[in-house]
């Protein structure tokens, strides 16, 4: 009977043990699996054929998966599969509010935008969100926030397509400590500024952000801007800055900055690296050399720039800063007093200047104008200032006064200030990152009352292709790294710039071989092609080249976050 029982119970084991080792494994499934396609991790090796697999929000799995299923899959052979990409120097601060898909930086893989350069969306107090309101133009929109942590998530519950962060504006605490004059900040206001700094660190900011050749940024002097990065610092915050020169005074310039980090322990970044004007354009391997010896020094010194010969601001770079002190309508009130004026046309066309004039550098027929608030002006757009000035019968510094004047603004401007061999130079560089210093719009609705600069939709398809594949001035696998991991790094985000388990699922699917911008001075609102798949913290925003309508964009914020603060 013993033997019997203990006959049975071995039966029923040995059943249970062929059931377990015999019976087939459900496979592994997951909500989306890109197949067969060159996956490049970011870190800038070979890539590697793969399959790469999404759930939720973020990536679950890298290898071969042939076995497993998904809810979608999507053949990637002989593309490349790469992190999204990090668009260092964004000015989708409106153009997001009035279109969240963020059209021209998505279709070239865009799915981070970092704003900020001086002038951030907040803090923002009640004089500073009126004088906002008051210069809107064609994107009309209210103000319900009062800090940066505040604007960010309102793009995040309005919902957009690309992530967003964004450096404090230097300017912003200065405009609302200060004012417009060029006078020092007293060490009440600098204290406040810095208590301004410190919230936008607990809320997610990456650090500080200055603008240094444009009034009122301008009047900060060295000590504060160390004051305000140092405050950002207490948080493991950044520095990036519109160095004070980019051409007369470069090198100083750059030097400021060292300095600063040198001081407060912060890395610092260099926005939109160039050597601006004919006369400067050798100063740029002094610079990489001088970049180069602070990181030696152990500092972390890097870069950012825009993949073309000219740049794009306002007027008011072609005029002294002394005109604009107090704000844009003492600017324009002044320039209507006929003594100021023959003083500021003189200033215009000095070469011996402590501001930076880029008017002079470009000279008339290298400044093209792109947009204007007052649609009486609006058929100048895409003439020079010297066809503007000859269509008047004025000179081009009277035509550029009247402009300013006749429109109420700084006046949308491109300037051609760079040579080509310093651009693919810089380009080279192993520590600098991208940035197209533009919007991120697209060629209808509201965006059809202006022009833009080409690099609002050319910028990253343009690293790809012109300067990776075509020129070879970099290799691919260095270019994606430079727009990924690289930016990542240099801002302090945790779990994205790279392809990797567990890190958000970011993601770009291109064609390498098609990859191309097509965006020009004369033709800029030409979307680039070759991107075939977008995906933003896991969910499709392109398929097949065309938006899918998703909004998954969320606030990407700092090393200094401290969780959920009292913001609006």
């Amino acid at each position: 009977m013993k033997r019997t029982i203990r006959n049975g119970i071995c039966t029923v084991l040995a059943a249970i043990l062929f059931a377990a080792c015999g019976s087939p494994q459900p496979p592994e499934h997951f909500d989306v699996i890109i197949r067969g396609g060159d996956v490049y991790d970011g870190l800038g090796g070979a890539p590697v054929k793969a399959d790469v697999a999404l759930t939720g929000e973020r990536i679950a799995k890298i290898g071969d998966l042939s076995s497993a299923t998904a809810g979608k899959d999507i053949d990637a052979t002989g593309l490349a599969v790469s992190p999204g990409f990090i668009n260092m120097l964004s000015w989708a601060t409106e153009s997001l509010i009035e279109d969240g898909r963020g059209m021209s930086d998505i279709k070239q893989g865009v799915t981070l935008e970092v704003m900020g350069e001086g002038w951030s969306m907040g803090p923002l107090n009640d004089e500073l969100r009126a004088l906002v309101k008051s210069q809107q133009s064609d994107i009309q929109y209210d103000i319900s926030w009062s800090t940066l942590g505040g604007y960010l998530e309102f793009l995040e519950d309005k919902g957009v397509s690309p992530n967003v962060a964004s450096y404090v504006g230097a300017a912003t605490l200065r405009i609302m400590e200060v004012g417009f004059d060029n006078v020092k900040a007293t060490e009440e206001q600098l204290a406040r500024m810095q208590d301004h700094v410190r919230l936008a660190m607990r809320e997610g900011a990456i650090g500080v952000g200055s603008s240094l050749i444009y009034a009122p940024g301008n009047f900060a002097d060295t000590d504060e801007l160390v004051a305000l990065v140092a405050a950002a610092a207490e948080f493991d915050g950044r520095y990036i800055s519109h160095i004070r020169s980019e051409g007369n005074r470069l090198e100083e310039s750059v030097e400021e900055l060292i300095h600063i980090a040198r001081v407060t322990g912060a890395p610092a970044e260099i926005y939109h690296l160039k050597a601006g004007g004919r006369s400067n354009w050798h100063k740029a391997e002094k610079v990489f050399a001088r970049v180069e010896a602070a990181r030696a020094e152990g500092l972390a010194i890097t870069a950012d720039m825009y993949t073309y010969t000219a740049g794009a601001t306002g007027l008011d770079a072609s005029m002294p800063l002394w005109v604009q002190e107090g704000g844009d309508e003492a600017w324009f009130a002044r320039l209507e007093d006929p003594a100021i004026r023959a003083r500021v046309k003189e200033e215009m066309m000095s070469e011996d200047t402590e501001w930076e004039n880029l008017g002079l550098h470009a000279g008339p027929d290298g400044v093209l104008f792109i947009g204007f608030r007052n649609p009486d002006l609006r058929h100048l757009i895409g003439k020079t200032l010297a066809e503007v000035a000859e269509l008047r019968g004025t000179s081009p510094a009277d035509a550029a006064i009247d402009l300013v004047i006749e429109d109420r603004s700084r006046v949308s401007t491109v300037y051609f200030l760079m040579s080509e061999e310093n651009v693919a130079k810089t380009v080279a560089q192993p520590w600098v990152s991208f940035g197209s210093d533009a919007e991120a719009s697209a060629p209808e609705g509201v965006f059809l009352n202006s022009s833009t600069h080409p690099r609002a939709y050319g910028t990253f398809a343009r690293v790809l292709g012109k300067y990776a594949r075509d020129e070879e001035v970099i290799t691919l696998q260095d270019g994606i790294r430079k727009m990924t991991s690289l930016p990542a790094t240099n801002l302090g985000i945790r779990e994205r710039g790279q392809l990797k388990a567990g890190y958000f699922a970011d993601v770009v699917v291109f064609d390498p071989a098609r990859v191309q911008d097509h965006a020009t001075f004369e033709e800029p609102l030409q979307y680039a092609t070759g991107v075939q798949h977008v995906f933003v913290n896991g969910e499709q925003v392109l398929e097949d080249g065309e938006h899918t309508g998703a909004t998954p964009g969320r606030v990407v914020r700092g090393p200094g976050w401290t969780g959920w603060v009292d913001s609006d």
